[in-house]
């Protein structure tokens, strides 16, 4: 049975850049069935369903539903709620939870301030202060797997990704949930970890314990990574070059300082997708003060591929890297 996933993979199409952008997670535990659209599509009130997801996305969030792998009996309205909330900026990677009754208790969600929460230099008594309304903690436990496994969304994440979550829950050794969608159908089975929120695909479940006993060092696992969530696309793309070409596993040892569209050749402004496609202008940043310039290509000329089961075939976008140099000591922002 042809598939977006198995036409994505048998063009071996590139991983690189092509995680879901968010600084923050909301992560609502909804056990039931999941529409296409489950944020108003399930047993959650769609109202605070809408009004959470414009919240977060004003300021760089997501929101999700998860349940526990297995099968999925409708909820009553009684039911607890296990929560989270997580931030995957480098450096300032935590996740905190809390478990709500009754479905009139997640109304307290509402009152979450995401526009502090996106404040880089928010203190802890500045988090507290943000994530108001519920009764939350510290998350100190296995590092959390999200396998999306929204059937609804796409088929491919039910073929692919429900088996990979049970076999995950059954083995143990990590906090496992079904969620409802991390983007990039096309390359399930999709996983999303926390606390630092780098994506994966196309991992079966002895690939993904090497990655989650990664987590547990601090380290990053680059096979079938897709890039961190915090970063958006081109920034994805160009942290896991220097991974790549410096050998660095630390999972905060870089962050992601400055994107820039430069005007390709021929072309009349910047980020033009004109002839050759867009470039971008990325600086990549040590702890230890090193720097990198990574300039990119994004590209739409690959093979045509459905995006989803059922969609139809456009160009490929792929992020090919064309410079990845370090600076020299002291030097400024990357130009040119």
């Amino acid at each position: 049975m042809s598939t977006c996933a198995t036409a994505s993979e048998a063009q071996a199409e590139p991983l690189a850049g092509t995680a879901a952008s968010a600084r923050t997670w909301l992560l609502i535990e909804q056990p039931g069935p999941w529409g296409a659209k489950a944020l108003t599509q399930s047993r959650l009130d769609p109202g605070l369903g809408r009004a959470l997801d414009a919240a977060a996305g004003a300021h760089g969030g997501r929101v999700a539903l998860i349940r526990r792998p297995g099968r999925h009996a409708d909820c009553s309205p009684t039911a607890r709620h296990r929560v989270f909330m997580a931030r995957t900026v480098p450096g300032d990677s935590w996740v905190r939870t809390a478990v709500l009754s009754g479905s009139d208790s997640l109304e307290a969600l509402r009152d979450i301030d995401f526009a502090a929460l996106d404040t880089p230099a928010a203190s802890g008594e500045d988090t507290a202060a943000a994530l108001r309304g519920a009764p939350w903690e510290p998350y100190a436990g296995d590092p959390l797997a999200l396998v999306c496994t929204n059937g609804k969304r796409d088929r491919c994440c039910a073929l692919r990704g429900r088996p990979l979550a049970a076999e995950l829950a059954a083995s143990g050794g990590a906090n496992v949930w079904e969620i409802t969608h991390i983007g990039g159908h096309r390359f399930a089975p999709t996983l999303l970890v926390l606390p630092h929120g780098y994506a994966y695909g196309r991992l079966g479940a002895a690939a993904v314990k090497d990655v989650l006993d990664a987590v547990r060092d601090g380290r990053v696992a680059l096979d079938g990574c897709r890039g961190r969530s915090a970063w958006d696309r081109p920034g994805q793309a160009a942290e896991l070059a220097v991974r790549e070409r410096t050998g660095e596993a630390r999972a905060d040892a870089l962050s992601v300082t400055a994107v820039e569209a430069a005007s390709p050749a021929g072309t009349a402004g910047p980020g033009s997708d004109g002839p050759g496609g867009a470039r971008w202008r990325v600086t990549v940043a040590h702890t230890d003060g090193r720097r990198w310039r990574v300039r990119l290509a994004e590209t739409a000329d690959g093979p045509p591929l459905p995006a989803s089961c059922g969609a139809a075939p456009v160009g490929s976008v792929r992020f090919d890297v064309e410079e990845c140099v370090q600076e020299a000591a002291g030097a400024g922002a990357a130009r040119g």
